[in-house]
């Protein structure tokens, strides 16, 4: 009596993007996912589909959309009437064109690292790597961005601010990390 061998083990090859595409369908038919509708679902999969085949530009792209929403709600938080146009647009160019690339390239080098592995375990030791490693790197640099791109402050008072100041972003950065893990 012959044995059913699923798709992707009949071949050497890697499942393709048709193949990953249905398994998302079958995972996501009895989910949220499905209660949002076929737009939704449509739109996710067109996301991944670029992804899978433009992964820095979709990452760039996406990480300048996120600043953009992150920093437009900060503002209508924080109580400013009229949203400042400029400061959104240069943190979404900031997202754009260092953390969408950066984190592309970051996590690329914590698979090769880690060998591709994907459970939970592997994926806490990414996490503290990344925390550990490039996370004082990026806040210290976007602290320097934003003073002196987007405030447009001089070098020595974005310097004060930073010796004051970035401790204390750091700390909240790890406190977040380790209350809100991937």
């Amino acid at each position: 009596m012959p044995v059913a061998v699923p798709k992707e083990y009949r071949t050497k090859t890697a499942p393709t993007l048709k193949d990953k595409m249905e398994k998302l369908n079958m995972r996501t038919e009895n989910t949220e996912l499905k209660k949002m509708g076929s737009i939704a679902k449509k739109g996710l999969q067109k996301y991944l589909l670029q992804l899978q085949h433009h992964p820095l530009r979709t990452k760039a792209i996406t990480a300048a959309v996120l600043s953009g929403i992150s920093d437009t709600v900060s503002q209508k938080l924080s109580g400013i009437s009229k949203l400042q146009l400029r400061r959104i647009l240069l943190k979404m160019l900031f997202g754009f064109a260092y953390l969408g690339p950066f984190g592309h390239y970051m996590y690329m080098l914590l698979d090769k690292i880690f060998k591709g592995k994907r459970d939970s375990k592997t994926v806490a030791k990414k996490v503290v790597l990344e925390q550990l490693t490039s996370s004082p790197c990026n806040n210290l640099l976007f602290m320097i961005y934003y003073g002196v791109v987007v405030d447009g402050r001089p070098w020595m008072h974005v310097k004060t601010r930073i010796k004051q100041e970035y401790p204390k972003v750091q700390m909240t950065a790890w406190t977040v990390s380790l209350c809100f893990p991937l």
